[in-house]
């Protein structure tokens, strides 16, 4: 063990804290310790049990990721195993998540990493990828590239100003509650991009949800479609690769968005191509997405 490894594991615990906003005194009574132990711990004058830095972790809310990270800077072996979602001892997952998927048809849904790229997809789909030029669908689709690049979604989108503060603001607050810093790079690189002239955002004191949701209303050549989404996640998961996985799942707004969606099940390549076993997307209409979306994530 390094001699920098108990002062690195301290300093990491310290940022963690003053991320949460918490004092030591009041990260000290949740985690039932005291908080000399605790700041001995942040300059590295006592090295922290295995427990302890679980149990400093878990009232942190630090993710399963960097929970192993501080592990090892206070000399530990991690705890939790980060498992491909394709091996062997993920088929249960993959079952339930399928089930999921191919349930909510004929509305679109979609499985994301913690760096909202697509890993696995159902057939409804089709409606919002099939408007994404081929560029922003390979190797791998990412959902906040697809959602805020100009030649992506806002380029048929409605009232787009609304969806963009939505969506930055959301993977703003993500990126400096996990601090991650590829989050972080990724919202450095979608909050540059170029907002359409036609959907500038109004000014921020003229904004505000005119809805209970906020919708996504976009141009396709079934007419104009309004869609809100609600994310899923898995409960006490114990794996970084399920704890990082987040479910997507989109409903229509109006009558002729879930008439067209409703309709798309009879159209060719919507039968018989359902969410495969390897997590590619069946055709929709022209498109083959299994090729962009298999192997992704």
């Amino acid at each position: 063990m390094g001699v920098d490894q108990l002062p690195r594991a301290g300093v990491l615990l310290r940022e963690w804290r003053l991320r949460r906003k918490l004092s030591q005194l009041e990260l000290a009574l949740r985690a039932d310790t005291s908080s000399r132990h605790l700041s001995c711990v942040e300059t590295g004058r006592a090295r922290p049990s295995q427990k302890m830095v679980l149990r400093l972790a878990h009232h942190l809310d630090v993710p399963l990721r960097e929970r192993n990270s501080l592990l090892m800077a206070a000399g530990y072996a991690p705890v939790y195993r980060e498992r491909p979602l394709e091996g062997e001892d993920m088929r249960a997952v993959r079952s339930a998540v399928d089930m999921l998927l191919a349930g909510h048809e004929p509305y679109p849904a979609v499985v994301v990493d913690r760096l909202w790229n697509v890993v696995r997809a159902n057939r409804g789909m089709g409606v919002m990828l099939d408007v994404a030029p081929p560029e922003l669908l390979a190797p791998t689709p990412n959902v906040m590239r697809l959602a805020l690049h100009p030649d992506g979604l806002p380029a048929h989108a409605v009232d787009y100003g609304e969806v963009r503060a939505y969506l930055l603001g959301g993977l703003s607050q993500q990126a400096h509650a996990t601090g991650d810093p590829a989050l972080r790079a990724l919202y450095d690189e979608v909050s540059a991009y170029e907002v359409p002239a036609h959907e500038a955002p109004a000014p921020a004191q003229q904004r505000g949800p005119r809805e209970a949701v906020v919708p996504m209303r976009f141009r396709t050549p079934y007419g104009e479609l309004a869609m809100f989404s609600s994310i899923a996640t898995f409960g006490a998961p114990a794996d970084v690769t399920l704890s990082e996985l987040a479910i997507e799942l989109f409903f229509p707004m109006d009558q002729h968005t879930e008439r067209v969606l409703r309709g798309r099940v009879g159209e060719p390549g919507m039968s018989g191509a359902g969410v495969s076993g390897t997590g590619a997307v069946g055709a929709v209409g022209a498109m083959e997405l299994e090729d962009v979306v298999e192997g992704g994530g």
